[in-house]
């Protein structure tokens, strides 16, 4: 079994997908457990959704409190990044989707998604996978570590697509960085859906509606 802890949705029949959805900084498990219904995605999808708890460790943002994060924070914007975190945090990540694999679910129908920290996650862990992926979802997040994507990406993942978010008044994520990571991605050869919202960092029913109809067809393939 999986080392994260986990809140599960299955669907009425037997599941032929799954979303792996990342939670933000301090946030936990349960943050997204009621979206799905919100998402419109049709029932013959058969989608289970899998809401992971992150490890709780002290971030030197908030004063170095303890809370449930992904990585630490070290600083605002770009600068040092905690790479020992973000490795460790990929790493029991990729356990959650091998326990998918083992649950029947093939690795070209899991979506890797997350918000902030956890969109960071989806995106850096996606990138990296050992076979391609049915999607990778990054909502008000960038990709951390970017100076090590052309020599760890696997050829796998680089066929995976991509929708990126971001709220255009984001005040904890600018959205440069979003777009700075799109931009990367795009220049590497990745399909990037990439939208933009008039929110702040947060998730609009708008949003949601353009997640659900991706969803739909990354996962109806």
């Amino acid at each position: 079994m999986p080392y994260l802890e986990t809140l599960e949705i299955e669907p009425v029949g037997p599941a032929s997908a799954t979303v792996i959805w990342m939670h933000g900084l301090g946030a936990e498990a349960n943050d997204f457990y009621p979206v799905p219904p919100h998402l419109g995605l049709p029932p013959e999808l058969n989608v289970r959704f899998v809401f992971p708890n992150a490890t709780q460790i002290p971030v030197t943002i908030n004063g170095g409190v303890v809370m449930r994060a992904w990585y630490d924070i070290l600083n605002i914007g770009r600068g040092a990044q905690d790479e020992t975190g973000i490795r460790r945090s990929a790493a029991l990540i990729d356990e959650l989707v091998d326990h998918e694999t083992e649950r029947g679910v093939p690795p070209g129908h899991v979506v890797l998604a997350g918000f902030s920290q956890g969109g960071a996650m989806a995106l850096f862990t996606g990138t990296r996978y050992k076979a391609a992926l049915g999607g990778i979802m990054c909502l008000s997040a960038y990709l951390p570590l970017e100076e090590t994507l052309a020599d760890e990406a696997t050829v796998a993942g680089r066929g995976v697509p991509i929708f990126q978010a971001h709220g255009t008044a984001d005040p904890v994520v600018d959205l440069t960085l979003g777009r700075q990571s799109y931009d990367l991605l795009s220049d590497a050869g990745y399909t990037v859906d990439w939208h933009e919202y008039p929110m702040g960092h947060s998730v609009s029913p708008e949003e949601l509606g353009d997640i659900g109809s991706w969803l739909t067809t990354v996962l109806g393939r």
